[in-house]
């Protein structure tokens, strides 16, 4: 079933568009709140779950379990490098694991498998000034 393309919805993907890196439903819903557009939070919910369902938006699961959304930038299947620091992202190319993840698959017998890979650690900035502050 397809979403109607409210106003609502537009100022959600507006407002994910205008975020840095992937954000909560509950910080986009913040951000929208404190602008007074009266958008609730149930909302926001499933304005982000049509963006992801369409390819309008990524959409992975934090370290401790959250989902978290950023407006998308490249089409089709792909992967990330996420900081977990900064939040700073890479989208990557993973030719290895696409074909793993089908030769897995086909091995155990399953059709039509699909995947989601997500890489957390720490961007070259995070970690240099990790660095610069462990020696003060």
């Amino acid at each position: 079933m397809a979403q109607r393309n409210t106003w609502q919805r537009e100022r959600v993907r507006e407002a994910l568009a205008d975020a840095r890196g992937f954000v909560s439903a509950q910080s986009l819903h913040a951000t929208l709140r404190d602008e007074n557009t009266g958008i609730g939070l149930a909302t926001v919910y499933r304005a982000l779950a049509g963006l992801a369902a369409n390819g309008q938006a990524d959409s992975l699961q934090s370290p401790e379990g959250e989902s978290l959304y950023r407006a998308c930038v490249s089409a089709g299947h792909h992967h990330h490098l996420i900081c977990r620091n900064c939040g700073k992202t890479v989208e990557i190319e993973a030719t290895d694991v696409e074909d793993w993840a089908r030769r897995t698959a086909t091995a155990h017998g399953f059709t039509q498998a699909e995947h989601i890979v997500d890489i957390f650690g720490y961007c070259s900035a995070c970690t240099a000034g990790a660095g610069e502050r462990d020696t003060d």
